[in-house]
């Protein structure tokens, strides 16, 4: 706990990590360049931890030119380069060449009528999913939705997109509320 408030352990009491869990996590986001960014991070997260890549965030956003797709699908072997030498994000030649075919994909996605933030939502009906977890290991690492979620970026061309990777983009951008319901940013703590 910090400033009085209860909050989902995970987030402990670093700053940074609770400003993310207060504002952030669990709040629904539908623009669609914030949700590539989220994609983007999410993925860069495989097997390191959120807070590792919370703290590089801005190194992302300046390396990856504020996460416009348009201005990342039109980079080139020399920004390849450029990244693998950026000491302010995870230089993982795999993770940056996802993130740039990432682009591509999700430009052919924003032909589609309602562009991606629509496409994305449809996992979810379109609506947040509120559960109800009593404690953190009650959270599913994935779920038939994320699973469903996986497939179809997949098949649209993304990479760094697993079903545990999906739900916590899920869980980032508020697709699913998994603020355990003692948290105050739990909806039945709303006053």
């Amino acid at each position: 706990m910090t400033s009085g408030l209860h909050r989902c352990p995970w987030c402990g009491d670093d700053p940074l990590y609770v400003a993310y869990h207060d504002t952030e996590w669990g709040v629904p986001e539908r623009d669609p360049v914030k949700l590539f960014e989220m994609l983007t991070l999410e993925g860069a997260q495989a097997g390191l931890s959120w807070i590792t890549i919370l703290r590089r965030r801005e190194g992302y956003r300046t390396a990856f030119a504020g996460f416009d797709p348009v201005k990342i699908a039109a980079f080139d072997e020399a920004d390849v380069s450029r990244l693998l030498n950026d000491t302010g994000i995870v230089r993982h030649q795999g993770k940056i060449r996802a993130t740039i075919g990432n682009a591509r994909a999700w430009l052919k996605l924003m032909e589609l009528d309602g562009g991606f933030s629509e496409w994305i939502w449809q996992f979810v009906g379109g609506e947040p999913r509120i559960n109800r977890f009593d404690t953190l290991s009650a959270v599913p690492g994935n779920t038939p939705e994320s699973d469903a979620m996986s497939r179809a970026l997949k098949k649209q061309g993304f990479k760094f997109v697993g079903s545990t990777i999906c739900y916590a983009f899920m869980q980032a951008t508020g697709m699913v509320n998994d603020h355990i319901i003692s948290c105050h940013c739990h909806p039945s703590q709303a006053s």
